[in-house]
């Protein structure tokens, strides 16, 4: 009996194919909701430009219009920090989705090295038990070590997602902070 047979190396093949195409739809659909997301953006910046415009050349007085500007501070750091939200939560669910994909594969060629090796073993001449046992033994510190690796990036992810709400959090008072401090310096002008 042979270790390798032609319709293994067929099956794992089809399934890398796909893989493939798997993670080429959630690529895509990822950068389709970026295109709606920021279609979106740029069609509620043209309406509140045009708004803007109508209002600056409506005659208001130049202290009104400096009274608005500084009050549109606020809003317009509030919009900035959602769309930076959306744009990390669409970036977060197609990582999470290519991490689903890639934990699958991973488990997929983590069984099939572990039939091989059993196989490997089981057909192995006589006398190559030093071999075989070492060859089990760097599976699995290879196992262990992965194991190893992906805890540590699940680690970094969840520092990152905090860090980004941290980030978010500051910002957004900041832009509060900064709001205020506008509309004040425009009453007092």
């Amino acid at each position: 009996m042979s270790v390798f047979e032609p319709e293994q190396f067929v099956t794992v093949h089809r399934a890398n194919i796909a893989t493939l195409f798997t993670l080429t739809n959630q690529a895509f659909q990822g950068f389709q909701q970026l295109v709606e997301l920021n279609l979106q953006v740029v069609k509620s910046a043209l309406a509140e430009g045009e708004e803007n415009w109508q209002e600056a050349l409506s005659g208001k007085t130049p202290l009104e219009l400096l009274a608005r500007h500084a009050s549109s501070t606020q809003p317009a750091a509030a919009k900035a920090l959602a769309y930076t939200r959306h744009v990390y939560d669409i970036a977060s669910g197609t990582r999470a989705e290519f991490a689903k994909v890639a934990q699958a594969q991973y488990e997929q060629h983590r069984s099939n090295t572990q039939t091989l090796v059993d196989n490997l073993v089981r057909n192995a001449p006589a006398g190559t038990e030093v071999t075989t046992a070492a060859l089990k033994s760097a599976f699995s510190a290879a196992d262990t070590a992965y194991e190893t690796v992906r805890k540590a990036a699940e680690q970094a992810i969840e520092v990152a997602k905090g860090n980004v709400a941290a980030t978010a959090a500051a910002a957004s008072k900041a832009g509060q902070q900064a709001a205020g401090q506008g509309t004040r310096a425009a009453k007092q002008a």
